[in-house]
Parts: C-alpha cells; structure tokens; sequence
C-alpha cells in the first residue's frame, strides 16, 4: 500500500452528528521502520461511544481532535513487517481504525489466533462488546439464580449477548428494542417477552406484561424512558448494570433524571455505571465460556455491514437510527 483513504473529525457536532462533521482525507503510507509494520484493514467497528469522543470535553476516552483522523477498534493484516513478533499475513486487531491502513509499531496491535470464528466477530461478540454483556451481567449485576432480567437496546451487539448469556445460565429475559424485525430477532435467540418499545405506550406496563412479579436485574443500554419504566418493575434489592444510555446521547441540553428515581431507596435498588476496560481481567474467562455457548448452540450473533470507508459515518449515523440489528461494522476490504 503506497496511499489509504482516512475519515477525520471535521467539526463537532451539536446535537445529532451528521455526515458534514466529517472528511474524507488520502494520506501517503511510509515504509515501515524497525519493529513497525503496514496493515492494511479488513473491518472497523463503530460504536456508540464515540458519539461523546466528538465532544471537546474530558472523560475516560479522550475527545477526537479536529482535522485528525478518528480511531477505533479494526482488524487488518500484516502486508509489510520490520519487527519480529509478526510477519506478512498476520491478522491483527488495534485501535487504528476510521482507515483504511497504517503503518505503526508493532507493540500498539495484538495478534489475533480466531478460534475458527470469523475475524470480525472479534469487534463483536467476542470483542468489547461480548466483554462488556459478559462483565455487566455477572460481574457488575451480579446476576444468581432465580433473577428476570430486563435488557433495554436488547437487540444490539451488547444486549443481544446480555439476553443469550442470561438465558444459557437458565433465567427468564425481557429484551426491547425497536420494531418488529428486532423483535423477531430476540424471540430467534431465546427472549422470553420481546418488547417493540416503538409500539408502546407504557413501557412499564409492557415490562410487567413480561414479568408479573418484576424483575431482579436490568442492563441499561438506553437510558431515560426505559430506566424509568425499570425502576417501576424492579423489586427489592434489585440491580442496574448502566452500561450505556444511547437516548440521551444527542442531547443538546442536559436531560432531566427519572422522575421516579426515589424508588432507589424503598426498593434498596443498587445502580451501578461501569467502562469494560476495567473488567479486562475477565477476558480469558470470558473467552472460555463464550466458545463453549457456540459450540454448544446457545450463543448466535447478527451483523450490519456497511461496505468501505466512505460509508464509515454512515454506519455511525445509523446507530442512533437504529439501524443496526446486533453489531454495526465496516468492511474495509
């Protein structure tokens, strides 16, 4: 590769981002120089977390810069190598995303041995986002026996492993998402009551329609209407994994909390926001266990593939669309 094409953060967004706060920018590959390599990429990931790294504020990712290239996870393959840790054809997983290839040392990407499983699936299900269900549910949820879970953005990359995990260890889930081919979606892996929250009227009416006696464990992908109709359902010692509130993201002004966010203390609710970086520890367990699900028929995965970098911020875009069904992924080559 002599020339890559790059997408760069143009000007930050206010409110809902649009395809003008980005570029398009070709940029010349140098050689690689000792212990660096050239990768060129196969796929990209884009997640809704980077909505807030296109802010100029402080938070545990650093903002995106202006006129620079953007990043995030991509799998590529070695195609020049001046280190010996890797050679020409090795997979490789980084954070250089948002490109199409770079030349960079080789300490800053992982080899990557795929297990049989297809090389994308490592941005997916068996990357950050299988990491992040795997964490919030057992670890920060502290999911044990008995519990209804209810799982809002349920037919994501995130939720959609949330519900497939929950239900391979025997518990009854309630998933939302939005229309009926996500629906359906959940009711293919297993959910016990799918919600189309874009049909409901009452969100908490329709969680209880699921779960007469109220739910033991929600996992917060959305925030805001959802959060609330889950502290209604909860019942006592209930607990909130808050991984991510994806309806508030845009917002141009701080919304207002739940209006029932009281019910906390009667219904001694333990709330808890948390990053996946700091469960990395779980990493190899949750390798061990995710490869026997799949083998085992218990775990399945969809994708939303757009094709090529100059669809990247579309892709983007259409996670706050919704879009995506299970993981939104770019295919670079």
């Amino acid at each position: 590769m002599t020339t890559v094409k790059e997408i760069r953060l143009k000007s930050r967004p206010v409110g809902m981002p649009t395809r003008d706060n980005f570029e398009t920018a070709t940029v010349e590959l140098r050689a690689p120089g000792p212990g660096e390599v050239q990768v060129k990429n196969l796929w990209m990931t884009v997640d809704p977390y980077m909505r807030g790294r296109m802010n100029d504020v402080k938070s545990y990712a650093p903002p995106f810069q202006l006129g620079k290239v953007m990043d995030g996870g991509a799998i590529g393959q070695v195609v020049a190598s001046n280190d010996p840790s890797l050679k020409e054809g090795d997979l490789v997983q980084s954070g250089y995303g948002w490109r199409e290839g770079y030349t960079a040392p080789a300490n800053t990407v992982q080899k990557l041995d795929t297990k049989g499983l297809p090389v994308q699936a490592f941005l997916g299900v068996a990357g950050m986002p299988g990491l992040t269900a795997y964490a919030g549910l057992l670890r920060v949820a502290g999911l044990k026996d008995g519990d209804v879970v209810f799982v809002s953005g349920a037919a994501g990359a995130v939720g959609s492993l949330v519900c497939q995990i929950a239900k391979a260890k025997g518990h009854k889930v309630i998933g939302s998402a939005g229309g009926p081919e996500k629906v359906a979606f959940l009711k293919s892996i297993g959910v016990d009551h799918a919600i189309d929250y874009k049909a409901e009227k009452d969100l908490t009416a329709a969680v209880l329609a699921g779960a007469p006696e109220g739910i033991d464990v929600y996992f917060d992908n959305v925030g805001g209407a959802h959060l609330e109709a889950a502290l209604n359902t909860a019942r006592l010692f209930a607990r909130f994994a808050i991984c991510g509130m994806i309806s508030i993201y845009n917002a141009t002004e701080p919304p207002p909390g739940p209006r029932n966010l009281a019910q906390l203390i009667g219904k001694n609710i333990r709330m808890e926001g948390f990053i996946v970086s700091h469960h990395s520890d779980l990493l190899p367990k949750f390798v061990e266990d995710l490869s026997g699900w799949v083998k085992e028929g218990k775990v399945k995965w969809q994708e939303t593939v757009f094709e090529g970098i100059d669809k990247a911020p579309d892709a983007f875009l259409g996670l706050f669309s919704g879009e995506n069904t299970g993981k939104m992924l770019v295919k670079l080559a």
